[in-house]
């Protein structure tokens, strides 16, 4: 039996955003634009991101750390899988991310998309994990969807 010790946390986070949830769920439905706000970024390349949206549909991205980051030149890979989908409603998703082949973390993830006045919408994220060894934790990880939700904001401002 292993002595590994697997933490578990989860957070919210709730967010105004200025579109219509139609807008704010295409955001996340289109895959050139999940891209964009998601996968792409300045501390790392996208090697290969894939998104079947669709339930049962998978999401794939593989990135190549550059310098300058702990683990630079490491690839990172997330593996999610859409559990279920309602329209500009929710999303709900489970996914997997690794360094290589070591897995760190295995998440849920649930998206929820409420019409906030006549044109906004009010994004509540919820976000469950297991932490294997190695994993960068939940305080890292809140870190990091803070800033992909920020990201999202500016995609929805194009």
């Amino acid at each position: 039996m292993s002595d590994e010790i697997i933490q578990h946390a989860a957070f919210e986070l709730e967010q105004a955003l200025p579109k219509p949830p139609s807008r704010v769920f295409a955001a996340f439905a289109d895959p050139v634009q999940k891209r964009r706000w998601f996968a792409d970024g300045l501390d790392h390349d996208v090697e290969h991101f894939a998104m079947q949206f669709e339930v049962g549909g998978r999401e794939q991205a593989r990135f190549r750390l550059k310098a300058g980051n702990p683990y630079s030149n490491a690839a990172l890979i997330h593996e999610g899988v859409f559990l279920d989908i309602v329209p500009e409603r929710r999303i709900v998703m489970a996914s997997t991310m690794a360094f290589g082949e070591h897995r760190f973390s295995a998440s849920l993830a649930t998206f929820q998309f409420e019409a906030d006045g006549r044109d906004g919408t009010r994004l509540l994220f919820n976000h469950q994990s297991a932490y294997f060894e190695g994993a960068d934790g939940p305080e890292r990880r809140k870190e990091g969807w803070q800033k992909l939700i920020a990201r999202l904001m500016s995609e929805l401002a194009k």
